[in-house]
């Protein structure tokens, strides 16, 4: 087995082992139980067989610590036929100390020489090494031989290798043996040691266990089943946890022989759980104080800082070893103790009274859901889960049992990820209270679980309807069930894209006494249907963007970024959501987490920055796939489309976007399906297939409508209008152009209003028109949307050059190349290429980015090639023959040292830069 992290340790071990052979050596190894001590004087067992030394090997054991020279009997047991070498004093002292023979005691030090000879003479022969564990535990007699035999090494081809727990006594004498010390592996050997050994737990109780057992490699063994056992209950709110035999025989060592008080000390340390000796003080007022702490200090199981005044232990899991060997009533009366000390503080107030309630106590139940609420206001998801369900277990009826049940569950599936313990959860509310009718919570938890498994849309958006519908919260807007109902209802009606799906929201939104919530309120008008009621939430917005900087709940930071998805104002979100993406990769909530990568994203697509979008993207799959959020998978699929289309990997693409209407169409998510059409209408524009990007966008919403309830119809407004007058299809073209002006789309926003300058333009020919899109183009706004602004410019200048002047149509094409190589979007870079050729604009003999022995001609044509295009498709796109195309492709691909098209992307891609 691997050892990880323990190269030094061995290379060490390996050099005693060299010297040993040579000159004789003797060494101790120190280290805390469960360092792994054991496993490396099996490892110096293995390099020594392997150099060809005899071993011989013993471990000291508690049961046979009286019994004298047991461990020397253990180690020589398999050369005692050796005896016979040794002289006849010797021989019969050693032999009857080893229990081989009758005789009268020998004498210790006629004991000694004779175990010293007999390895001498073993060594004569071939090359040995003494191995002797867990020396703390061996019998004193033995101690002594084995002293006496280390000092005495020097020149004999012989070794001895001990090993002893830091901080317990032993009966060997260590002076004269060179030191070695174990210490626990670091971070990344820890994490390599868990990922090999546990490559399916989840990263929060991966990162849980890492911090718990602190390097410890038995801990980091041990740990698993039991925390994997209690991740929502509420041992897992805190570093208590129960212990394996293994882990508590280790831990608990030192304990046993403390003070009573000393002991009772360290309890109420332990539960505390913040060190702070000022509790500590307040709890043992009267009493004679920290000096009982004295013997734990003196036995390092803590130490006191005297500048912060807090006590903290020496490994965490000393804290579930001192649980763990207390009784019953130890524990309550610690926890009274503390809550009796902590009055100003009752969220632990709370905690420590339900750890000490023997049966169903409304009261500390009604203080624990205070708790977890104020907790999930923090953002710490997994806290509130475990409070409510320790709430649960002290409720006095079973109506509110089911209830808290209820709540835990919906927490735990929209937003800690535990989709497994919610659905645990819901089914144990739903035991504790049968009619669910008044539980918003349990229909919340029912959606969310239902979206993740294999339910589908409507049937979610009918049970939650249902549940609002004829709950007995009287639509009061405090309701905090209600409130999380209609915003899970939001998105439920916003997955179906369908007006049918809109009306009993905006019913019971109507219904809400006094008014709905702010940000419900906000994404009530931006999200569902922007084109027409966008306009009226302007006023509002700026006002809740502002206090997002001190916005301390994740789920409102999310859900403000969602009410700005479609107004544009996702860069004003993009701190906070970044906020959220370090907390989740912290172990946060895995649901704010995709919410934040969600909303990073889509910003970074329309800014340019498409590295970016597309690393967040991968990782949102990833966080999907560990947290069991796999319904939202489906976003960040569209996301690495979008970019994949956008930089011309178009197969990737389509393929992406297939796999989005595959895995949409049988749950009813018609806004994925819809979503489909954006990549696969940018990936048609980028081949030169105006037809068919004319379609994939047209089925977003047709020519001349802007669909209802379809808010994202707005981002293919552009891709519809070029590929409509790039096919013939004026009517259509100027259709959408007048729907869009009708709408007002231009007042949502400075990318809303670019849009519809550009398309202005594509079908009017008016100076006017070009002038206004000239000015927004030169205007700072412009800047902020990198694609859609090169994209225009594009337009602009492929229109200028064919109509009115080169100079001027090259301007905008050189800003368009710019932006086009920051996103390295190569289909529009190349259009942009040819129609500057086309201006009379030289270009560099090797365009940028491209590898310096091919012309600008031959490396246009290579990148065609390499994203999929026949020589007949390339000769259509640059008006050549196909027979000139195929000869420049026999220049190409000794240049590029490659033998076919299917080398051609990959020698591109690693293309110096000639500039």
């Amino acid at each position: 087995m691997e050892l990880f992290g323990r190269r030094a340790e061995l290379e060490r071990i390996s050099d005693f082992l060299a010297g040993a052979r040579e000159r004789g050596d003797a060494r101790l190894i120190w280290g805390e139980p469960g360092v792994g001590k054991s496993s490396l004087m099996a490892a110096a067992a293995q390099l020594g067989v392997a150099a060809g030394m005899r071993v011989l090997r013993a471990s000291g054991s508690e049961f046979e610590a009286d019994v004298s020279y047991s461990c020397l009997n253990q180690l020589l047991l398999p050369v005692h036929t050796d005896l016979d070498r040794l002289p006849t004093g010797p021989r019969e002292a050693l032999a009857v100390a080893l229990g081989f023979g009758a005789g009268p005691p020998p004498d210790a030090l006629l004991v000694c020489n004779a175990a010293l000879l007999l390895v001498r003479a073993v060594a004569g022969d071939v090359p040995v090494v003494l191995l002797v564990d867990d020396v703390q535990w061996i019998d004193r007699a033995s101690a002594v031989v084995l002293g006496f035999i280390a000092r005495r090494l020097e020149g004999c081809r012989a070794g001895l290798l001990a090993s002893a727990r830091t901080g317990m006594a032993s009966f060997l004498d260590p002076r004269g043996l060179a030191e070695m010390v174990v210490e626990p592996l670091d971070d990344e050997a820890a994490g390599r040691l868990v990922d090999v050994t546990f490559p399916q737990l989840p990263a929060r109780i991966r990162q849980r266990l890492l911090d718990l057992a602190q390097g410890n490699p038995l801990a980091l063994m041990e740990l698993p089943s039991t925390l994997v056992g209690a991740v929502s209950r509420a041992a897992a709110r805190s570093e208590v946890v129960p212990l394996s035999d293994r882990l508590q025989a280790v831990f608990a060592a030192r304990i046993a022989d403390l003070p009573e008080p000393t002991r009772r000390l360290l309890l109420l340390a332990t539960f505390e759980g913040t060190g702070d000796i000022r509790v500590l003080r307040a709890v043992l007022d009267g009493e004679p104080g920290l000096a009982d702490l004295a013997p734990a200090e003196r036995t390092q199981l803590v130490r006191v800082d005297d500048a912060t005044a807090r006590i903290a232990f020496r490994h965490p899991l000393i804290r579930s070893a001192i649980v763990a060997m207390s009784t019953h009533e130890e524990r309550r009366g610690a926890h009274l103790a503390l809550a009796e000390a902590l009055h100003g503080d009752q969220e632990r107030r709370a905690w420590h009274l339900a750890a000490a309630a023997a049966g169903p106590d409304e009261e500390v139940a009604s203080l624990l859901e205070q708790a977890a609420h104020r907790v999930m206001l923090r953002g710490d998801a997994f806290a509130a889960v475990a409070a409510l369900i320790r709430a649960a277990e002290l409720s006095a009826t079973s109506s509110d049992r089911g209830r808290r049940l209820a709540e835990a569950a919906y927490i735990g599936a929209e937003a800690s990820g535990a989709i497994d313990d919610a659905r645990t959860l819901l089914t144990d509310a739903r035991r504790a209270a049968p009619d669910p009718a008044g539980s918003l919570h349990a229909a919340n938890a029912a959606a969310f679980l239902m979206l993740n498994g294999d339910g589908d849309v409507n049937t979610a958006h009918r049970l939650l309807v249902g549940a609002i519908e004829t709950g007995d919260h009287g639509y009061r807007a405090e309701d905090p069930a209600l409130v999380e109902a209609m915003h899970t209802l939001l998105l439920l009606c916003w997955y179906g894209s369908s007006p049918e799906y809109w009306e009993p929201f905006f019913q019971a939104l109507g219904r809400l006494r006094p008014q709905p919530p702010d940000v419900l309120a906000l994404a009530s008008r931006t999200f569902p249907d922007p084109v027409r009621t966008g306009a009226s939430a302007l006023p509002r917005i700026d006002a809740i963007l502002d206090s997002l900087p001190d916005e301390d709940d994740p789920t409102r930071v999310v859900r403000i970024g969602t009410a700005s998805v479609y107004l544009d104002r996702l860069a004003d979100c993009r701190e906070s959501s970044w906020r959220l993406v370090r907390q989740g990769r912290d172990g946060g909530p895995a649901r704010r987490h995709l919410g934040a990568l969600m909303h990073l994203c889509l910003d970074g697509y329309l800014a340019g920055r498409w590295d970016e979008a597309e690393r967040l993207a991968l990782e949102g799959q990833r966080v999907c796939a560990a947290s069991g959020f796999s319904f939202f998978a489906w976003y960040f699929r569209y996301n690495r489309a979008l970019v994949a289309a956008g930089r011309g990997r178009f197969d990737e693409a389509y393929a992406l976007a297939d796999e989005m209407t595959h895995w949409a169409l049988p749950r009813g998510v018609s806004a994925a399906a819809l979503f489909a059409h954006h990549p696969r209408a940018l990936a048609a524009s980028g081949r030169g297939d105006w037809d068919a990007a004319f379609l994939h966008a047209a089925a977003m919403s047709p020519p001349g409508v802007l669909a209802s309830h379809v808010p994202h119809c707005t981002w293919v407004m552009f891709d519809l209008v070029e590929a409509a007058v790039r096919t013939g299809r004026t009517v259509e073209a100027r259709a959408h152009v007048e729907a869009m002006r009708a709408a007002g789309v231009a007042g949502l926003s400075s990318r809303m209003a670019l849009i519809q300058a550009g398309a202005d333009v594509l079908v009017l020919d008016d100076e006017a028109a070009t002038g206004r899109l000239e000015a927004l183009l030169a205007g700072p706004e412009a800047e902020r949307w990198l694609f859609e602004a090169s994209r225009i410019r594009l337009a602009l200048g492929e229109g200028l050059r064919r109509t009115r002047s080169a100079s001027q149509a090259r301007r905008h094409l050189l800003a368009a190349r710019e932006g086009f190589a920051a996103m390295a979007a190569a289909p529009w870079l190349e259009r942009t290429h040819t129609e500057l050729r086309a201006t009379k604009y030289r270009l560099s003999d090797a365009p940028p980015d491209g590898p310096a022995a091919l012309t600008a001609q031959e490396y246009q044509i290579a990148q065609l090639a390499a994203s999929g295009l026949s020589n007949k498709q390339i000769a259509e796109r640059l008006y050549l023959s196909h027979r000139t195309v195929g000869a420049h492709l026999y220049r190409i691909f000794p240049k590029l040292g490659v033998s076919s098209r299917a080398g051609l992307r990959d020698a591109l891609s690693s293309g110096s830069d000639p500039r």
